[in-house]
C-alpha cells in the first residue's frame, strides 16, 4: 500500500516517515508540508518525492499519514478521505466534534480504513491489559496523571503554537483517556478546572457509574514529570504496565493494523475514527466546563 506523509515536522520525520520507510509491506510514496523546503528535505531523506500541493498528494496514494495540528489534520483527512484513501491520523482527530464529525462521515460512507495514533495503545503490554481488564468488569474508576514538560528550552516541541494554546487538555489528555475509556466505558458528564502551570484537572462520571480522574499539564516543573494510570475496584487497585517499545515500533504497529483492515475488512479498529470522535467529544466538554466553570455533557 502506498503511503503519503502530510507533515514534516520533527513527530513526522522521526515517527511517521521512519516508520513508513522501514515498513516491509508499506511504502511511503510521498511527502507534503506546508514548508516546502522542509518536504523536500524530508522526501530527501527517506528517498521519496516531495509533492507540490496537498491534493497531489492525495491523487497519487492509497492511504495517507498526518502529523499536522489537529485543526489542519481534520480537513485534509475528510478531503483525503472523500477521495477513497485510508487514514492513519493523529490524536487528538480534531478540535472540535463537528470537525471529527464530518471525517467520520466521509470514512463510513466510503467503507474505508482508519486508525487514529494512540502511543500507548499499539503496544502489546497496554492492549493486552486493557482488554483482559475490560472484561473482568468490577472497576470503580481510574486516574490517569500525565505531567509532561515540553516547554523547556531545547525541547523540539518548545515552539508548538497549538501546544501552547490549547495546553495538556488537548495534547496529552488523548492518551489518557485512550485507556480509560476501553476500560470504564463511555463518559456521561465532566467536569473541569485549571490548575498551576496550565494543567487541567478533569472528573469523569462514565455511563459504568464509575468515576475517572485525569491530571495533565505540558508545562510540569522539571522534577515533577510523570505517567501513570491505575484502576480500582474489587480486585483492588492495578496499574497499567509500561508499554515497553519504541514510539516508531508502535506507529509500525499501526500502520499494520490499518493495513489489515483495509485488506481483509471485517470489524472497526478499536482506535479508528469513531473512537477518535468519542475522544475529541469528552476534550470538547472538558474545555467547555473549564471555560463556563460548570459540568458538561459530551455531545
Amino acid at each position: 500500500m502506498r503511503f503519503g506523509l502530510l507533515g514534516t515536522g520533527h513527530w513526522a520525520a522521526e515517527t511517521h516517515a521512519a516508520a513508513l520507510a522501514a515498513h516491509p509491506v508499506a511504502e511511503l510514496a510521498g511527502v507534503w508540508g506546508r514548508d516546502r523546503s522542509k518536504a523536500r528535505a524530508l522526501a530527501d531523506r527517506y528517498g521519496t518525492r516531495a509533492h507540490p500541493d496537498a491534493d497531489a498528494l492525495i491523487a497519487d496514494v492509497d492511504a495517507v499519514a498526518i502529523a499536522l495540528p489537529p485543526d489542519i489534520q481534520s480537513p485534509l483527512a475528510e478531503r483525503a478521505a472523500l477521495a477513497g484513501r485510508h487514514l492513519l491520523l493523529d490524536k487528538p482527530l480534531a478540535f472540535t466534534t463537528e470537525e471529527a464529525d464530518r471525517v467520520v462521515r466521509a470514512v463510513d460512507e466510503r467503507s474505508l480504513a482508519s486508525v487514529v495514533f494512540f502511543t500507548r495503545r499499539f503496544t502489546v503490554p497496554v492492549e493486552t491489559f486493557l482488554q483482559e481488564a475490560a472484561a473482568a468488569g468490577g472497576w470503580d474508576g481510574g486516574q490517569v496523571t500525565c505531567f509532561a514538560s515540553i516547554f523547556q528550552p531545547g525541547s523540539r516541541y518548545h515552539g508548538s503554537r497549538w501546544r501552547r494554546e490549547r495546553g495538556g487538555l488537548w495534547d496529552v489528555g488523548p492518551h489518557a483517556l485512550s485507556v480509560l475509556l476501553p476500560v470504564l466505558g463511555p463518559v456521561a458528564e465532566v467536569t473541569a478546572l485549571d490548575g498551576p502551570r496550565g494543567a487541567a484537572h478533569v472528573l469523569l462520571r462514565h455511563h459504568s457509574g464509575a468515576v475517572g480522574t485525569l491530571a495533565l499539564t505540558l508545562d510540569a516543573r522539571p522534577a515533577a514529570q510523570a505517567f501513570s494510570a491505575d484502576f480500582y475496584g474489587e480486585r483492588g487497585t492495578v496499574a497499567l504496565p509500561d508499554a515497553d517499545t519504541t514510539v516508531v515500533a508502535a506507529f509500525a504497529t499501526a500502520v499494520d493494523r490499518l493495513l489489515s483492515r483495509a485488506r481483509d475488512g471485517g470489524a472497526a479498529d478499536p482506535c479508528d475514527v469513531r473512537f477518535g470522535r468519542e475522544v475529541v467529544a469528552v476534550l470538547e466538554a472538558a474545555d467547555r466546563s473549564r471555560r463556563e466553570g460548570r459540568t458538561a455533557v459530551p455531545r
